[in-house]
């Protein structure tokens, strides 16, 4: 293998970057990027940068031009095909980039509301979108944010340090019950109410009113909640259109195995547009989360080169963390519906506390932590015991 073509440039793609030159690659590298930025950590999108204590130089991830990384950049400029015939990017002016292999890391964007919308409604995913935002949310303000899950959280968080009025409005019963489930999603949930967040559950969007700019939500209870500036955070889609004809499997994302390899030779897919099998959860499953998308190249790298990979065994138990009104919410494993909820630490009513998920055999299969981080970090190497 003489030349590989990582297309995406934020974490995952990034550090596909340094896995291939750790791995002794010495062939050319290119790197392909819809933005025009450098790599930069997205994570404090939704907590420092947009409260204003980190800089755009804070979320830098390195220098592209690093000299160990000898690559060539593409930024600014859109994948739009792979020829897979010749492993061949095709870019949106035209040129293509062929290569003995190819890294999939394009990620996902985030879901919008149906167009037009009015000015002041937002999403929050990149580095523009964030500068965007951060505009806007000025003391007296009144947020809404569509959507509890973890991004909506993080901002309303972020915006009451602001000095904003949030209202919060979820279509489920309760906040965060995809990933947390109806009991522990509703303990989560009361970080709003105790910072003065008006929670508004079980209800859509009828409508945003305003014309040009925003000035009220009009929910489907009938309801219309004054917004001088509104969020929407209803998830997040796969960047995987650009492989439609080119013979890579779709299904939620590029389904690849636990390696990260396609089925096609040459070709892998890494971080938040990957669909990969998982053996903790013995079935594929796509993550939007940053440890996936640093700890999943270099597998998919060692596979591309033909190599062995061996990593500790609770990179392969799934991640994610959460930090909201000063709380950090950390979660390992799968939860599944049929899990009960068991107590170890504190006590949900305090929202301090660590608290397993386990299954109908009785075996724990996820733990989830607020501010318990050394039990937490205990239980999640437990967990990998399980493989």
């Amino acid at each position: 293998m003489r030349s590989v073509t990582v297309v995406g440039a934020s974490l995952a793609g990034l550090t596909a970057v340094r896995a291939l030159r750790e791995r002794g690659f010495a062939g050319r590298i290119a790197v392909v990027g819809d933005e025009q930025h450098a790599p930069y950590d997205r994570p404090p999108l939704s907590k420092e940068f947009l409260a204003g204590s980190s800089s755009e130089d804070d979320l830098a991830l390195g220098e592209p031009t690093d000299s160990e990384l000898e690559a060539d950049w593409y930024l600014g400029r859109a994948a739009t095909a792979l020829d897979t015939a010749d492993r061949a990017v095709v870019l949106e002016d035209g040129e293509r980039i062929p290569s003995d292999g190819v890294v999939l890391a394009t990620g996902a964007r985030a879901r919008a509301l149906s167009d037009p919308v009015p000015e002041g409604v937002h999403t929050l995913r990149t580095l523009d979108d964030a500068r965007a935002l951060r505009k806007e949310l000025v003391p007296g303000a009144r947020l809404v944010v569509i959507g509890a899950g973890f991004i909506g959280a993080e901002i309303a968080s972020t915006a009451v340090g602001l000095g904003v009025e949030v209202d919060v409005v979820e279509v489920a019963p309760v906040p965060l019950q995809r990933a947390l489930g109806p009991e522990l999603g509703e303990v989560c949930g009361r970080l709003h109410e105790r910072h003065g967040v008006r929670l508004h559950l079980g209800t859509g969007i009828d409508e945003l009113a305003g014309d040009p700019r925003v000035t009220a939500v009009r929910l489907t209870d009938g309801r219309e909640l004054p917004a001088d500036v509104v969020v929407v955070g209803i998830g997040a889609r796969p960047n995987v259109e650009w492989l439609a004809d080119s013979g890579v499997q779709l299904d939620n994302g590029v389904r690849t195995d636990s390696a990260g390899r396609t089925g096609v030779p040459g070709v892998v897919a890494v971080g938040d547009c990957a669909n990969s099998f998982r053996d903790y959860t013995a079935e594929p499953l796509r993550m939007e989360h940053w440890t996936n998308a640093l700890q999943q190249p270099a597998a998919a790298v060692a596979a591309l080169l033909g190599q062995e990979h061996s990593a500790p065994a609770h990179h392969a138990v799934p991640y994610f963390w959460s930090d909201q009104y000063g709380h950090r919410i950390q979660f390992a494993g799968h939860r599944t519906p049929d899990c009960t909820v068991q107590v170890e630490e504190g006590d949900l009513e305090s929202g301090d506390f660590l608290a397993l998920y386990v299954d109908r055999a009785g075996s724990p299969v996820g733990v989830l932590g607020v501010d318990r981080a050394r039990s937490f970090g205990r239980w999640r190497r437990q967990l990998a015991k399980r493989l």
